[in-house]
């Protein structure tokens, strides 16, 4: 009994010092300045599109992320981020000391500090190379092949030459990813099976390792390449893939086999940053371990100032377990909002909200900054 007592007092101090080491204060608010970034760079999907896909396509404008209650907690409007406030993407360039990263397709945008290319609904692979899967894309076209040609036309306006635009990089980050998340969501709740899916890994991780060669090709130096997050443990599939077997869940009740699935990829992502690193040994390339920064706020939910008995649950949406239904999602009408999102996980079954993305920033940041071989 003492001994279980000592064990849950730890955490909580654990979980208590890291929550205050996450707290801005004057000599640490910026712990990405040591690295000198000038820009950032972000290629990926809704995990960290600042406004591309709203602005893409009429489509994409009559999207839900594009009114609120999408951006409602922060910056009182919709940006076209996939949640109620800041992103992961955000608190890595506070905490570079930089602003905000503007999306790719705002033509009035200021660039001088980097530029977003993610698109949320993209996918690692071509939608082309889907359709021969019989997988259909839902909202956009614009994948991570797509979004590699628009940084380069990016770079084409802003270098005279090849060695400029490696001079104007060098002191770059570059975020490929996170990408692929969709390329298996699309194939999951279009009725594939989970070694259909699994089939399909070799591929999506040959593209985000080529999209890494791809920007190093440009002049980036420092590349992170982040994960998959612990899909088994989001409301959207706990209730997609809801069960009575109580073996399929695991002891913080997230669905294993979806679990699993995301170690799988993860541990091929992993695999290739690996090779990427003996065939550019000149580059920094860091793997941004999503799946466990995820964990870590998951399981320490309740000491970091979130409601533990809503920790699978949407703060935007409505029905069954987990507060989600695929029928009626957050931003249609009459889906109601949390008043509360500050304690909540999820956002809106698929997204997290901004206090989970500030955690979990704050724990990659952590993780990141020491392999990232930055001069004092």
């Amino acid at each position: 009994m003492a001994s279980t007592t000592h064990r849950i007092l730890s955490l909580v101090l654990l979980s208590l010092t890291f929550f205050l080491l996450l707290q801005p204060r004057p000599s640490d608010s910026n712990p990405l300045k040591i690295c000198h970034f000038d820009q950032i760079y972000q290629l990926g999907d809704s995990i960290s599109d600042t406004g591309n896909l709203i602005r893409e396509t009429p489509i994409g404008a009559m999207t839900a992320f594009a009114k609120l209650p999408y951006g409602e907690t922060f910056f009182k409007n919709a940006t076209g981020r996939c949640s109620n406030g800041m992103l992961m993407i955000d608190y890595f360039a506070s905490a570079a000391g930089l602003p905000f990263l503007n999306p790719y397709k705002n033509n009035d945008a200021n660039f001088k500090h980097g530029a977003n290319f993610a698109v949320a609904g993209s996918t690692a692979l071509p939608v082309e190379v889907l359709a021969e899967k019989n997988i259909s894309t839902m909202v956009t076209g614009s994948s991570l092949s797509v979004q590699l040609d628009w940084m380069f036309t990016h770079f084409n306006a802003v270098c005279n030459t090849d060695r400029d635009c490696v001079e104007k990089l060098k002191n770059s980050l570059f975020m490929v990813g996170e990408i692929g998340g969709n390329d298996y969501n699309y194939a999951l709740f279009q009725g594939k099976t989970i070694d259909e899916v699994e089939s399909m890994v070799p591929d999506v991780v040959r593209a985000i390792k080529e999209a890494v060669k791809r920007v190093i090709g440009y002049g980036a130096v420092r590349v992170v390449v982040p994960g998959n997050f612990p899909i088994g443990c989001m409301p959207i599939y706990l209730t997609a893939f809801q069960t009575n077997n109580s073996a399929a869940y695991d002891k913080h009740h997230c669905l294993k086999h979806l679990n699993n699935f995301s170690i799988y990829h993860n541990d091929q992502l992993k695999q290739a940053i690996e090779e990427l690193k003996r065939e550019y040994p000149n580059a920094v390339i860091v793997y941004g371990d999503y799946y466990n920064a995820f964990e870590w706020l998951f399981r320490r939910a309740q000491y970091l100032g979130f409601d533990a008995e809503s920790a699978q649950k949407a703060c935007c949406g409505t029905g069954g377990d987990y507060n989600f239904s695929l029928a009626r999602m957050c931003g249609a009408p009459g889906v109601p909002v949390c008043s509360n999102p500050s304690e909540l996980i999820s956002w809106d079954g698929v997204h997290l909200t901004q206090a989970a993305y500030k955690v979990m920033a704050g724990w990659l940041i952590h993780d990141i900054l020491p392999k990232l071989h930055c001069s004092v």
